[in-house]
């Protein structure tokens, strides 16, 4: 079922990350959708600090020209722990924001791409701490 489910990476594998974007795009082009978490992983240990992101998620959408729905989950650094395999029990909330659209766009808007994103769910994620506080 995992395997069905899931487009595992591991990201110290150029082939591997190939194979994921590969297998991601085939799902695609099969009608699927794809929830990816472009930061890679939590890397905080307190308050949460975005990671960079990738460019695998933002390549697919444009290539594709689908829209990127940003999503903003503000209490996942302590619902899953970075140095932990348990679950914690935490209100777990979960804000969609506006479609992006791609069309247009190219390989080239990759890097503005990827700012938009992050800026988008950063500011959120800011808000809903400071909102907590």
């Amino acid at each position: 079922m995992y395997r069905k489910l899931h487009i595992t990476v591991d990201r110290t594998r150029l082939k591997s990350r190939y194979e994921s974007l590969k297998r991601s795009m085939e799902a695609i082009d099969e009608g699927k959708n794809l929830v990816i978490f472009p930061e890679g992983g939590i890397i905080t240990k307190k308050d949460p600090v975005m990671a960079e992101f990738k460019d695998g998620a933002f390549r697919i959408a444009i290539e594709k020209q689908i829209a990127i729905v940003p999503v903003t989950i503000p209490y996942n650094w302590i619902i899953l722990p970075p140095d932990e395999f348990l679950l914690r029990w935490h209100p777990l909330k979960v804000i969609f924001h506006e479609p992006i659209e791609t069309a247009g766009l190219t390989l080239k808007d990759t890097e503005m791409l990827k700012q938009k994103l992050f800026a988008i769910i950063d500011d959120e994620l800011k808000r809903q701490l400071q909102n907590e506080n």
